[in-house]
Formats: C-alpha cells, structure tokens, sequence
C-alpha cells in the first residue's frame, strides 16, 4: 500500500459522543457504516491508510445513541472483497444488514449466499466510474438492478452529486428500488445549485427513489453543519417515508467527528416525532427487514 496516502484520525469515544436531544424510537437503524479489523485483503486502490474503526468500536457508539439495529456498506477500501462484510454479519446477528459490491464474476450462489446472512442492497461506486459516457452508466445500472431484483434488494448509489445530477432524467422513471447516499451528494463546490436539488427532490416522488440523510459534513465542505438544514427539511417535507438515516461511522477520514451530533440533525430537519419513526424505523424495516 502507498506510504503517501490519509492516515485518518482516531475513533471518537463512544462515552463522548454527544446523546440524543429526541427520544430515538425502538427498533431505529443506523443505514451506513463501516468496518475495519486487520488481516483481510484491501482493494486494488485504497483512498486512505488502514483506519480505526472495529465492530466492538461501532457498537459502543451505538448503544450510546440508542440504535440497535444497523446495515453494513462494504467500503472502497476493501474494494470488491466482501470476506469482512460476511464474517460481521454472522458475528453481528440479525440485527445487522448489508451492502455489498460485485463485480461481473460474481455468481448468483454468491449472491444467494449474501443473502442468507442479511445482503439486501448491492453498492454501486459510481465515482470510480465518474468518466463513464452516460449510456454505460445507465447500462450498468440496469445490469445491477437485474441481479439484485430477484432476490428483493435495492441498489445503493455512491455517487459524485454531478453524476446525480446527470442521471435525474433517467431516475426519473427507473421503477427498481434504490437509495442516494449522503443526501445526493450535491455540493455546492462542485457547481451543484439548488435548482438541481429542487430537480432531485422532485424525482424522489417518482418510482422508487430513496435518499439516505448521510455524510452531512461531506456536503456542507467548508460550511457549518447547519448549512444543510434547507436540504434535509426539503427531502422531510417531500417524502418522509423515502428517506433512512445513517451515520457514515467511522467517519473517513476524520474518526473524531461526533457521531451524536449527525444523529441530532433529525431533530431540525424532521421535528416531528412521526416523520423520524419513519426515518429511523419503518422505512429502514421495509427495505433491509422485511423478510
């Protein structure tokens, strides 16, 4: 592995993170998370040095916030190997989720395999195909979707928010489930506006669109958290039952990020109690829980 790549940053403390302001329903999942524990193999092109971040880290975080159930999102850094995917979700329980990556060997006795210790959605890492035509996207997306139909999961979109933003026309009337991590991704220093927010926010009452309230300091940049309060409140007063929550723990690079305060800005951008029982427990129960 390259010596010159990040080294993140320490896991926060769990005792230290900040606790809910808003009683957090029963049952609430945490939609993004990773894992890292040494001696399984990195992917081809790490972002990033080996990072802190173990399952006995994360669930200390959680049981500090009060989330007890959680899905697991195979990250780049172990590329298409999901070997620590499968090994946490049978050392988790069924209470843990997952999201894996595949790429075209993957057979579907691997696939009925992931499914059997809890792989409901299937990782699309679109900024790694980010120079793609459009066409080639669309075609890979469609070639994903037919694996992961029969078997009742979604896709997961990783996705630079000007792809996002490229890809509307088509969102727009792709009738498979799927979900936009880290709230479309549209940051302002990338030359999103918020007219292409608006134009995302309209597709998310078209087919089967979610939009996972995630990474809010990955699009506020430079910018106070508070920054992407309008966003959140304008995907809640849109469609609350299309949106899951998830903490993008451990934080990459930056592992002292406060956990408690992601989960906080529910109580902004959905102040009412029913519209985060919805974020935090039914939406997440139908697409990862309910078989």
């Amino acid at each position: 592995m390259p010596t010159d790549l990040p080294k993140p940053t320490p896991v926060r403390p769990a005792d230290t993170l900040t606790q809910p302001v808003f009683e957090v329903p029963p049952g609430s999942c945490d939609t993004h998370f990773h894992v890292f524990e040494t001696g399984y193999p990195v992917g081809p092109s790490p972002l990033y040095q080996f990072p802190d971040g173990t399952l006995k880290q994360y669930l200390s975080a959680m049981e500090r916030l009060g989330i007890t159930r959680m899905v697991l999102v195979q990250p780049t850094y172990y590329g298409d190997d999901n070997s620590l995917l499968v090994d946490v979700l049978k050392a988790a329980g069924p209470r843990c989720r997952g999201v894996v990556r595949i790429d075209d060997d993957t057979t579907d006795a691997e696939l009925d395999q992931y499914h059997g210790i809890g792989v409901r959605a299937i990782r699309l890492d679109l900024f790694a195909r980010a120079s793609w035509p459009l066409a080639d996207l669309i075609g890979y997306i469609r070639a994903m979707a037919d694996r992961a139909r029969p078997r009742g999961w979604h896709l997961q979109f990783y996705t630079p928010g000007t792809v996002v933003r490229d890809l509307l026309p088509f969102f727009a009337d792709f009738e498979d489930t799927y979900v936009i991590d880290h709230l479309g991704y549209m940051k302002e220093s990338d030359g999103l506006t918020e007219d292409d927010f608006a134009q995302l926010v309209r597709v998310l009452d078209h087919g089967s669109c979610h939009i996972k309230l995630s990474g809010a300091y990955r699009v506020a940049g430079n910018k106070p958290l508070s920054s992407t309060v309008p966003l959140g409140r304008a995907l809640v007063a849109a469609r609350p039952d299309r949106l899951v929550w998830g903490s993008d723990w451990p934080h990459l690079t930056d592992g002292g990020r406060d956990t408690g305060a992601y989960l906080n800005l529910l109580a902004d951008w959905a102040p009412d109690p029913a519209d985060r029982h919805r974020i935090l427990v039914e939406t997440p129960e139908r697409l990862f829980y309910a078989d």
